[in-house]
C-alpha cells in the first residue's frame, strides 16, 4: 500500500522520475498491472502501468546504474530489510526507507523533515562505517508518532516532563481495506503488535542529538502509550496528555503551533504543507473524514486544547498515516535531503 501511494506521488513529482519499480522475485518479470494488487483510491499510474518489475535483489547492479537514491518500502523479515537497504547503500546509491528495520541503528537519521532536519549530518558518519562516497540509508519515524510529536515538538522550550498518548490507528497502516478485513467493521482492537514501543521509544531519537558517529537518545520526556486499530480507513488520531517544567499558557501554544515551521516551509520543497500545525477552535474538530487529506495529506491538524486534572495540558490531534506517516513523509525527506546536496 505504501508503494503504491509513492507510485501516486511521484507520477507528476516536479524533480523526481520515476526510472525503476523492484520487488521480490515472485514480482520480477511481471508488469506492474499485473503484479500490484491495487488497493489504494486514486488510480495506478498509466506511465507505471506496464513497467516491467525487476528484482530487487538480483537486479541490483542494473537497478543502481539507473538511478540515483531508491524509495525502500518492503515487506521482509527485518534483517532481511537491514541487509537489502544496505547492499544498496554499498552500491553508492541513497536509500530512502519507509521500513522500520534501521529506525535503531545508532548512525542512520530517523527524520521528520520539520523537526530534526540537523540529524542528516550524522550521514557522514555512516558512509564512513560503510565505506562510501554518496551510498546511504535514511529512514522515516512510524507513522502513528507523526500524529502527536509534531504537535508536542514546538512545546520542549518549556521542558516536556511527561506525555501519554493514546492512538487511534486506520485499518491503512496495517495495509488493509474494509474488503480486505472485513472483520474490522464495527469493531476496535486494542493491540498492534509491537507499536506501543515505538510509539514511546522513537520519539526520543528524533529529539536525540549527535555525539560523534553515532545519535544520542533523548532521556525525556516519559512517554507512554496505548494503541489501538480502529474501524477507520486512513487517518492516524491521538489523544495526548502531557506536563511541562514551565507550564506554558493555552494562548502561548495556540500561538508557537500557529507560527511553527520547518526547514521544509523555509526551502518550499514540493511536498511541504504551508501551514504544519492547523488548530481547530471547533470542539468537534479536527475529523478524520474532514481533515486527513489537509495540504494533501501532509499537514497535521490539532484541536481541544485545554487543561487537564492530572497532566497541565490535553489535546488531540490527526494526521494521515500513508501520506505525511509513510510515502508522502519519505518523499519529502527525499527533497530535503535533494535540496542540501546529499544526492549526485
Amino acid at each position: 500500500m505504501v508503494g503504491q501511494r509513492f507510485a501516486v506521488l511521484l507520477e507528476n513529482h516536479p524533480w523526481f522520475k520515476v526510472k525503476v519499480l523492484a520487488a521480490s522475485a515472485r514480482s520480477a518479470g511481471k508488469t506492474y498491472k499485473e503484479a500490484a494488487h491495487w488497493l489504494i483510491e486514486k488510480p495506478m499510474p498509466r506511465s507505471m502501468e506496464d513497467m516491467v518489475v525487476m528484482d530487487a535483489t538480483a537486479d541490483i547492479d542494473k537497478i543502481t546504474e539507473q538511478v540515483d537514491f531508491v524509495f525502500c518500502a518492503v515487506n521482509m523479515k527485518k534483517d532481511e530489510i537491514k541487509a537489502l537497504e544496505e547492499l544498496y547503500a554499498k552500491h553508492e546509491c541513497p536509500v530512502m526507507s519507509n521500513n522500520s528495520a534501521h529506525r535503531f541503528t545508532d548512525d542512520v537519521p530517523m527524520i521528520i523533515p520539520e523537526i530534526n532536519d540537523d540529524h542528516m549530518e550524522i550521514v557522514q558518519a555512516q558512509r564512513k562505517r560503510l565505506g562510501t562516497k554518496k551510498g546511504f540509508i535514511s529512514v522515516k519515524s512510524n507513522c502513528s508518532i507523526q500524529s502527536y510529536v509534531p504537535a508536542l515538538n514546538p512545546l520542549r522550550k518549556f521542558g516536556i516532563t511527561k506525555v501519554l498518548a493514546c492512538t487511534y490507528q486506520a485499518i491503512s497502516g496495517a495495509g488493509k481495506t474494509f474488503e480486505t478485513w472485513p472483520e474490522m467493521i464495527d469493531n476496535i482492537i486494542p493491540y498492534i503488535g509491537g507499536e506501543e514501543e515505538k510509539s514511546e521509544q522513537e520519539p526520543l531519537k528524533v529529539w536525540g542529538h549527535i555525539e560523534g558517529d553515532k545519535i544520542v537518545k533523548a532521556d525525556k520526556p516519559m512517554i507512554t502509550t496505548q494503541c489501538l486499530r480502529v474501524p477507520v480507513s486512513n487517518g492516524h488520531f491521538a489523544a495526548v496528555f502531557a506536563s511541562f517544567e514551565n507550564k506554558p499558557s493555552i494562548d502561548e501554544i495556540k500561538q508557537l503551533w500557529k507560527e511553527y515551521k520547518g526547514a521544509p516551509q523555509e526551502l518550499e520543497l514540493p511536498s511541504a504543507p504551508k501551514q504544519f500545525l492547523n488548530y481547530f477552535e471547533e470542539d468537534n474538530m479536527p475529523q478524520t473524514a474532514l481533515h486527513r487529506n489537509l495540504e494533501n495529506g501532509m499537514a497535521v491538524s490539532i484541536g481541544r486544547l485545554r487543561e487537564d486534572t492530572q497532566y497541565d495540558y490535553k489535546f488531540v490531534s490527526l494526521s494521515h498515516n500513508t501520506l505525511r506517516g509513510a510515502a508522502g513523509g519519505a518523499v519529502l525527506m527525499a527533497e530535503l535531503y535533494a535540496a542540501k546536496g546529499y544526492f549526485d
